[in-house]
């Protein structure tokens, strides 16, 4: 028996931090109480037109959104040119890579340090993966004069050393963690040891949407701005909404941002593209949660993970070192499970050829993060009639990418 669909699909999560049987906290006894203190200021802040006021002049006139929704005229025509004569979807990127800092992460950042300041808290942890969140906590700390630890895999230090050398320039320190596979998952470890260590005067500035609540929703309505925009930017643009939303997802926040807004648009499909690494088939060769992974608890939360059968995580894989989360956020699990979201993946190899086709056609250079949703798109859109409308979420430029792109394609 299929299961009933909710009135909506933007209702959650509920008191509990629950989007069905996903999301929660679970989280130390010592963490509790800040937990709970966060969601009162969030809920607080949320009621308060001021903190809305300073945000928005924030993302006005300090981050420059509206970040524009561009047609990619060029992708556009190489799909319709290898497609069938009625087939090849009009491409469109929402350019979050034109942000101050390179990204969709800023979004998140400020809204969470102007309630670390509400909150009066002066000391800002972070963790961080491809650097661009690491980046951004980095930026807004030095703006509001706030101490700034960033936690960072050892691995991650090493092929994203354009980032590191950003943050330290902006004054944090950097941790880098040798636990693990000294990727992203084993720095968010190390942040939520420092924060149950250092309750009193620190805020823990989480990056994507997971943690435990209200972590994965409140990062959801920071970046909704993301699809806001994408809403009233197509009916400028087109006169009605997308056809079609693509985005790739390591834990999922820029995904979310998008989606959440166009959730119960029935006619807007949705995709999200997490990273297949060598394989699916392959042991710990991927980092599709999603494709690969089951229900379980991790950085305080229930979600789907990559784990083996005794529970214990296994370690995620992907070129794109934002995307080697080996689990991902609850509300995209339940979108998963509702139907509502359709999640496919892309290998290592189909995002450097992503990478490369969109710096030639377009004079872009992507991350290689948005890579992954790019090697979608260019099915994808192949697939659909010419007057549908797809937008793809261009998340990241791809400035801290191009030394490992160079590795791998031999020195070019």
């Amino acid at each position: 028996m299929n299961k009933p669909l909710p009135n909506s699909f933007r209702a959650g999560p509920d008191d509990n931090g629950r989007f069905g049987i996903f999301g929660g906290r679970f989280v130390a006894e010592t963490l509790m109480p800040l937990i709970l203190d966060l969601e009162q200021a969030y809920a607080q802040a949320k009621n308060d037109p001021s903190f809305h006021h300073e945000l928005e002049g924030l993302h006005k006139h300090y981050v420059g959104r509206p970040s524009p929704l561009y047609f990619a005229e060029r992708i556009t025509e190489y799909v319709q040119a290898r497609s069938s004569a009625d087939k090849g979807a009009k491409v469109y990127f929402k350019r979050d890579e034109l942000n101050h800092t390179g990204a969709h992460k800023i979004n998140n950042v400020l809204g969470q340090i102007l309630l670390a300041r509400r909150m009066g808290k002066k000391r800002i942890i972070a963790e961080t993966g491809a650097g661009q969140h690491g980046v951004a906590t980095a930026t807004a700390c030095a703006r509001f004069g706030l101490q700034c630890v960033v936690y960072m895999g050892a691995v991650d230090v090493e092929r994203q050393k354009p980032n590191v050398f950003r943050m330290k320039m902006l004054g944090a320190e950097i941790r880098p963690v040798q636990s693990g596979a000294r990727t992203l998952k084993d720095a968010m470890n190390e942040a939520l040891r420092d924060w149950v260590t250092n309750v009193s005067d620190t805020f823990y500035c989480i990056g994507t949407a997971a943690g435990p609540h209200p972590y994965p929703a409140m990062v959801r309505d920071f970046q909704s701005i993301i699809g806001n925009e994408t809403r009233v930017q197509m009916q400028e643009m087109e006169g009605r909404l997308p056809d079609s939303l693509v985005a790739c997802i390591g834990g999922g926040s820029n995904a979310i941002g998008l989606f959440h807004p166009f959730l119960d648009e029935p006619t807007v499909e949705i995709y999200g593209v997490e990273a297949a690494g060598h394989g699916v088939e392959v042991k710990n060769g991927h980092a599709a949660s999603l494709t690969g992974g089951r229900p379980g608890v991790l950085h305080g939360n229930r979600t789907y993970l990559l784990m083996d059968d005794d529970g214990q995580i296994l370690e995620g894989h992907s070129i794109s070192a934002g995307l080697d989360y080996p689990g991902i956020g609850p509300e995209h699990s339940w979108l998963h499970e509702t139907g509502r979201v359709t999640y496919l993946n892309a290998t290592d190899q189909e995002a450097l050829e992503a990478f490369q086709l969109c710096s030639k056609l377009e004079g872009i250079i992507p991350a290689l993060e948005p890579s992954h949703a790019l090697a979608k798109v260019f099915q994808l859109a192949g697939e659909k009639s010419r007057d549908h409308l797809m937008v793809m979420n261009m998340c990241g430029r791809g400035d801290k990418d191009i030394f490992t792109v160079a590795e791998h394609l031999g020195g070019m």
